[in-house]
């Protein structure tokens, strides 16, 4: 290639565009802090409410208490809940399809007690997961732009 001509390469290189300042660098997984912490963090609420229910389940089942265990596998639940709607909700981590599980079984518990047919039970739990699935990635989606941003 000749003189001339590499002149003029790079001439037409030369951009009189403005020029995009850089994007902040996206926060990577690293950077993340390892847990969040409750509202309540000194004290260990969740913990002895996940204590309380492995017990209440145990006492049910020794002593053959449906209401003993059924309460003790809410309150577990609600410990395990608890997390997943934090960490959600505040863009750590994403746990829709757990949360999207909530309002589907209690509404299909709900029309299973109201003596519906199962095929019209099922019909409920699949909308009502697919609908709370949807929003809720959605607002997944809405938190991570915001802090990732």
């Amino acid at each position: 290639m000749t003189q001339a001509k590499r002149k003029k390469r790079s001439r037409r290189r030369k951009s009189t565009a403005p020029q995009v300042p850089p994007r902040a660098p996206k926060r990577t997984v690293a950077e993340r802090p390892e847990r969040l912490a409750a509202p309540w963090s000194p004290f260990p609420l969740i913990e002895l409410t996940v204590l309380i229910g492995i017990v209440c389940i145990v006492v049910g089942l020794i002593l053959g208490e449906r209401l003993v265990l059924a309460f003790g596998v809410v309150l577990g639940a609600l410990g395990g809940l608890d997390t997943s709607a934090r960490e959600h909700f505040a863009g750590y981590r994403s746990h829709t399809l757990v949360l999207a599980g909530v309002p589907a079984v209690l509404i299909a518990a709900l029309t299973a007690f109201a003596r519906a047919p199962l095929y019209a039970v099922v019909v409920v739990l699949v909308v009502v997961f697919a609908v709370a699935a949807l929003v809720l990635r959605r607002n997944w989606d809405r938190r991570t732009a915001r802090t990732l941003a």
